[in-house]
């Protein structure tokens, strides 16, 4: 299956987790199968909010674009499409929090792009690859959709959607540190990415396994220490950000070759970045890395 033919919806909505249980079949999963479109969106329910920024043609505008432009380096499409699908969808944390809107777009509008992305290799078994039932209907680190969503939306700084960029083309920092409870802390987040963009600059070998050593070592001392206390945040602008979600009503599609904007709702203090990069580089130096086997297919 390389792309979803299938008649699809004009609007995202709400797909309850016992109706994906019920139509996720192997063969959906593998993409031998197409789900059965018209049953999913009649299983469905409706958003109250019927605005522009629910309509599925941009997100699915964008996704065939990345499984064009990404063919056969499928994990390299999250940098490029995390900051154009936050742009895209445009919401609160509270919205983005539902899971089933994230399986209406992985189970509905895109089924074709999970299986893109996540199926992974065939199985010691002999069995076909296939993505896992959680990249359609999991946790916000780990779905197909949401995770990019999510990480655009810890990562960006304000309406800066660089730092994103620079996190998503790093896989352990979508696997790894977007699950850990510190990245809720925005100077936190920025920090990890600088520490990430100076070990690049390094050319440091392992990244992803120095990153993955460091995010524990930030998360196990972000439990007796109060992050929020040595680099407090700034109050993120309300209003600014309500303004950008608003203006998705008159938006045109996001730009394939430059980054949009973010909500402008408010910069991460650099002094707060600054002190936390420099505990975290502190953190890295001592940081033991793991001889870990490399990736399973499934957390690509």
């Amino acid at each position: 299956m390389n792309r979803h033919d299938a008649a699809g919806p004009e609007q995202l909505a709400l797909l309850p987790q016992q109706v994906v249980s019920r139509y996720l079949t192997d063969g959906v999963r593998s993409g031998s199968e197409v789900p059965p479109i018209v049953a999913l969106q009649r299983a469905s329910k409706p958003l109250s909010d019927t605005g522009a920024r629910w309509a599925t043609a941009h997100v699915r505008r964008l996704l065939d674009v990345a499984m064009e432009r990404f063919d056969g380096r499928p994990t390299q499409a999250d940098a490029w499409l995390a900051p154009r699908l936050h742009a895209t969808i445009r919401m609160t944390r509270a919205e983005a929090a539902e899971p089933e809107l994230w399986a209406f777009l992985a189970m509905v509008v895109a089924p074709d792009y999970v299986v893109w992305r996540h199926k992974g290799t065939a199985g010691k078994d002999g069995s076909s690859p296939a993505a896992t039932v959680d990249r359609f209907f999991g946790p916000h680190y780990k779905q197909a959709f949401a995770r990019l969503w999510w990480a655009a939306e810890m990562f960006r700084d304000g309406e800066d959607y660089r730092p994103v960029v620079v996190a998503c083309g790093t896989q352990d920092m979508v696997n790894s540190v977007l699950r850990l409870s510190v990245i809720d802390h925005r100077p936190t987040a920025r920090a990890l990415v600088r520490v990430l963009e100076n070990l690049t600059a390094v050319n440091a070998s392992v990244l992803g396994d120095r990153m993955n050593a460091v995010s524990s070592a930030v998360n196990a001392a972000g439990s007796t220490l109060m992050y929020e206390v040595i680099a407090p945040d700034s109050r993120l602008d309300v209003e600014d950000l309500m303004a950008w979600i608003k203006a998705a009503e008159d938006e045109v599609p996001v730009d394939e070759e430059s980054l949009p904007d973010g909500p402008n709702d408010g910069a991460v203090p650099r002094a707060a970045v600054d002190t936390l990069t420099r505990y975290f580089e502190e953190l890295a130096a001592e940081a033991p890395i793991r001889d870990r086997k490399r990736m399973k297919d499934g957390d690509q």
